[in-house]
């Protein structure tokens, strides 16, 4: 019911150990499954990177292991968010309610990020910044810490593909030590549950036009007797992982694939059908009409779509707000009315000259088109205007957007 506070989850249960910090400005927050081997000296190297960097903090572990993973981080003065194995994605879904400092650090327990050295994330936290992107490749990547695969084609052709579909400059996406205000995680709201949610925070932080930077940072390899997540699982593993980020990727970009596509084909069908019909160009006629008509039709298809995701997802409300006061349901009915009775007058003159002339058809097919388009026009403003005005209310209850 509105208004009522979540159900607390009871698979989700929070262990404090006695030495817990108060008021901490930085929460780092590592999920962790079966990181026995590494987990003691880990919370040690978080402890060492706090003291270093003169800043308050917690260590959040988020575990799911079923080895001692827990315990060991517990005595080691580490709080402990004992949940299901329900994802990584999810693991820091859990974790928000808990998290208690202004600045989140993220990462793994595994040891193969320096956790000894987050200074330069604490300085680019207090400056301002809401987003930090840790960066191997601007870094130093320790030799046989990464697989070939991921270092060579992977992560540089992941990372080209974002940054061309969001006009972003990262240079490493996968890196899994960065940071964010607990603000501003809340506000990008993680969908994700598995290792997908990575993909999803940087096309996110980048949508949601926060304040982002880059830092470097080292990355080392696993220590002996530890094997990594990746190499634990099957193994077509790293594939079906870059799958699924390639999939968040497209989800989230109606700019890239439905509102450039969208406002281009608009314009090239308009113009070669203004071209096709007024005879400008000898050799343009009936075929590139039709063609005209269908590159507007459905890049003006797309264009709505666009502006339907982009409100659905709600990325940045004030972009939102101005798309609402704009596309109003009066100002979209209108716009379809004079769209549908301009196409049927010359439907009506079309018929009219039809039976006139005989019914001939060689000389009526230009304006028969031109009806058709318009009237086309008319029913997608109008279904439109109604799908956008159930999206945009549904986003924000009670807002006006008459």
């Amino acid at each position: 019911m509105t208004g009522q506070a979540p159900e607390p989850d009871p698979e989700v249960v929070l262990r404090i150990p006695s030495n817990d910090v108060a008021d901490p400005e930085l929460s780092i927050v590592i999920p962790a499954l079966d990181e026995e081997i590494t987990i003691g000296e880990f919370v040690e190297w978080c402890r060492q990177g706090l003291l270093s960097a003169k800043v308050r903090g917690e260590i959040l572990i988020v575990d799911s292991s079923t080895d001692r993973t827990a315990e060991i981080a517990l005595a080691k003065g580490a709080r402990v968010l004992k949940t299901p194995r329900r994802g990584l994605g999810r693991a820091y879904m859990d974790a928000i309610p808990i998290i208690r400092g202004k600045y989140v650090l993220m990462g793994d327990a595994d040891l193969t990020y320096d956790f000894k050295e987050i200074s330069e994330f604490v300085q680019r936290f207090r400056e301002g910044y809401e987003y930090i992107m840790g960066s191997r490749f601007r870094g130093s990547i320790e030799e046989g810490a990464m697989p070939p695969l991921h270092r060579y084609f992977g992560t540089p052709a992941t990372t080209w593909m974002l940054n061309v579909i969001y006009g972003s400059h990262f240079s490493d996406i996968h890196c899994g030590m960065r940071g964010i205000t607990l603000d501003a995680l809340k506000r990008v709201r993680l969908q994700s549950q598995s290792w997908e949610y990575a993909s999803e925070l940087v096309l996110k932080a980048v949508k949601c036009e926060l304040r982002i930077t880059e830092i470097p940072i080292r990355f080392l390899r696993n220590r002996p007797g530890r094997l990594s997540h990746h190499k634990r699982s099957r193994w077509y593993e790293p594939w079906r992982a870059g799958w699924i980020n390639l999939k968040v990727m497209f989800l989230f970009a109606p700019d890239f694939f439905l509102l450039t596509p969208g406002i281009a084909g608009m314009a090239m069908g308009t113009l070669l059908l203004f071209l096709s019909s007024g005879h400008w160009v000898p050799w343009l006629w009936i075929h590139s009409m039709l063609l005209g008509m269908t590159l507007a039709v459905c890049g003006y298809s797309a264009a709505q779509m666009a502006v339907l995701a982009k409100v659905y997802y709600n990325f940045t409300p004030e972009k939102t707000a101005k798309y609402a006061r704009l596309i109003t349901y009066d100002r979209g009915v209108a716009a379809a009315a004079v769209l549908g009775l301009t196409g049927l007058a010359i439907l009506a003159g079309f018929i009219a000259q039809y039976f006139h002339k005989h019914m001939t058809l060689s000389f009526i097919s230009e304006p028969a088109i031109i009806a058709l388009y318009l009237l086309l026009l008319s029913f997608q403003t109008f279904t439109f205007t109604l799908l956008f005005q159930m999206i945009a209310r549904g986003e924000r209850p009670g807002t006006s957007t008459r």
